[in-house]
């Protein structure tokens, strides 16, 4: 049953004290593009690109309503509640054969050391376990993005190890650090 959530095609809203979890409009493209395309945004991710190439935002977000009606991903652009504007974006990519997910977000350079990221993630774990009964989430970072780190220990997720040189980032092999909860370690919190 809880997988119809996500195949019923009308992507949640999801709401924290001070953030708005919403889809993406393609009038968001604009923001998304300016934020992403920070040099700081990018070096620490795996896959957002530097420079950000004109129209990679709308076709980003245009992918994001097919993925939530196949059941593959859900894509919220965060937003402050006091207002409109976007300050990141969060969500998972969804493995119903093993009823997991990897929980991924960036926050925009402006909004750094605010709390957003943590707040954000801690919601979508909770919609991932609560709405889509998952068993499994995890998350990834690059170990120079302690700041990530941090985000995924205060949303409750343990460390679980390093894959080392598991991706390659502008040429350059990286480990990535893996964080992790289980649907009963998030029930018995």
């Amino acid at each position: 049953m809880p997988a119809a959530t996500l195949e019923a095609g009308v992507q949640p809203v999801l709401e924290t004290p001070r953030l708005i979890l919403r889809p993406f409009e393609l009038s968001d493209a604009s923001a998304v593009q300016r934020l992403a395309g920070a040099r700081e945004i990018a070096a620490m991710t795996r896959t957002i690109p530097h420079p950000y190439p004109d129209g990679a935002a709308e076709e980003w977000i245009r992918k994001h309503g097919p993925a939530f009606e196949r059941g593959t991903h859900v894509t919220f652009a965060v937003t402050r509640r006091n207002g409109a504007e976007v300050v990141g974006a969060a969500g998972l990519a969804i493995d119903r054969t093993h009823e997991r997910a990897e929980l991924g977000y960036w926050i925009g350079v402006p909004y750094w050391n605010r709390g957003y990221a943590t707040e954000a993630a801690r919601r979508i774990i909770a919609y991932g376990f609560s709405d889509l009964g998952l068993n499994r989430i995890f998350a990834t970072h690059l170990p120079r993005n302690t700041a990530s780190g941090r985000v995924m220990q205060k949303a409750g997720m343990r460390f679980e190890g390093v894959l080392r040189q598991h991706i390659r980032k502008w040429g350059v092999f990286e480990d990535v650090a893996v964080y992790g909860i289980l649907a009963e370690e998030y029930r018995d919190r």
